[in-house]
């Protein structure tokens, strides 16, 4: 498991690099722990890749509720815990979905059972996630809200239950990517989530309402790899 500790303060840092070498080796848990000095230098290098986040409030150029909001713009499922001595300011943590918080001094006691809730929280969301370079900045997207993608010339269009994302790349590529997780190309120019198949119709693959047209060449291969995810069922 994945933890950024985003923390100013040296001597907080290291007593929560301690604890967590502690609870890895209390609870049998593989931890890999990074830590930032301040809320801009995570921010730059947030791509998505952890798992839980431990997030002072109280830091130099961005405070921790506007770094939780700016992370909460590209990650909606990242755990957050704050790390604190405002309570006051933690208690607004509904505001960016954190899970928790955690007072300053910290105790090994408290910060071990807030862990626990964190770590049962990320196992409960264990989900796969593709990370995108779009035009605005990097978008973690979940592949189950993936319907289909696009090309189109140079680019890969992703229709999405949260709207759709533009990045350069070939479908060879993609594919590859999604190769795991019940994706088949219906034609050259469409590569479809077959469990967001809701039909076949007209020659056509009916994804959440939009006709997808199943070339000849693929037909045979699309139905079979349809007719073995849905487990034998024709649509």
């Amino acid at each position: 498991m994945r933890i950024a500790i985003v923390e100013d303060e040296d001597s907080y840092a290291q007593i929560l690099q301690e604890y967590l070498i502690r609870y890895s080796r209390d609870y049998g848990q593989e931890l890999d722990a990074s830590r930032y000095a301040d809320g801009i230098s995570f921010l730059n290098s947030f791509k998505g890749q952890y798992d839980l986040i431990l997030l002072d409030i109280s830091m130099p150029m961005i405070d921790g509720m506007e770094t939780a909001r700016r992370i909460r713009s590209t990650d909606p499922d990242v755990v957050i815990l704050f790390v604190t001595n405002l309570a006051q300011y933690a208690i607004r943590g509904y505001e960016v979905d954190a899970l928790d918080y955690i007072l300053k001094p910290i105790s090994y006691f408290a910060f071990s059972q807030r862990l626990n809730r964190a770590i049962g929280r990320v196992k409960s969301r264990i989900k796969n996630f593709l990370v995108l370079t779009v035009r605005s900045g990097t978008y973690k997207l979940d592949v189950d809200s993936i319907y289909y993608v696009e090309s189109q010339a140079h680019n890969l269009i992703f229709h999405t239950e949260t709207g759709e994302f533009t990045i350069s790349g070939t479908m060879k590529e993609i594919e590859e990517k999604l190769l795991n997780f019940h994706f088949f190309r219906c034609n050259k120019g469409y590569l479809v989530a077959l469990r967001h198949v809701d039909s076949i119709q007209d020659g056509c693959a009916i994804v959440r309402g939009q006709p997808l047209l199943i070339s000849r060449a693929r037909k045979n291969e699309f139905m079979d790899a349809l007719t073995n995810f849905v487990g034998g069922v024709v649509l």
